[in-house]
């Protein structure tokens, strides 16, 4: 049974999970537009469906994302926007879903606070898959994977 998981935003990332092992990680796809001679990221939804058509999961579990105190209106925009397509995608290609805020899958999976937590608790949980989360900027597929355990660990 396959399982995906996603930490949403241009940053997030996918976790693929087979019969509830950690197979990858992957960054999120996007794509640069230019718009208003401004260059911009945006999650591709096009690369995202072909991730879901290719792994072909039998649940997809999603990080329930809000707006934040001090986060700005664009860049709130575009993090409901990202959050819009991939609703829209899993519903297009009738996915089932589970959606969990970060205070329930955090607390559950014993993630610590700060900046590095996600990682360092997706090393001790994937020792095998420590290299996925050596980079700073791999603190989205820490989250990603780490969804997919809460889910997985059946506190749901």
């Amino acid at each position: 049974m396959i399982v995906m998981s996603i930490d949403p935003g241009l940053s997030g990332a996918v976790a693929v999970f087979h019969d509830g092992e950690l197979m990858e990680t992957i960054d999120m796809p996007t794509h640069t537009l230019t718009r208003n001679q401004a260059t911009k990221r945006q999650v591709s939804a096009s690369g995202l469906a072909d991730l879901f058509i290719a792994h072909k999961p039998r649940h997809v579990v999603v990080e329930k994302v809000h707006a934040m105190p001090g986060q700005g209106v664009t860049s709130m925009f575009s993090f409901g926007r990202s959050f819009g397509v991939i609703e829209g995608i899993l519903a297009a290609l009738i996915l089932p879903a589970t959606y969990v805020t970060p205070s329930v899958w955090t607390k559950s999976i014993g993630r610590g606070y700060g900046k590095d937590a996600s990682r360092a608790r997706a090393c001790e949980l994937f020792p095998q898959h420590q290299k996925m989360f050596a980079r700073v900027k791999d603190d989205g597929r820490a989250d990603a994977a780490l969804i997919g355990a809460w889910y997985l660990k059946g506190e749901k």
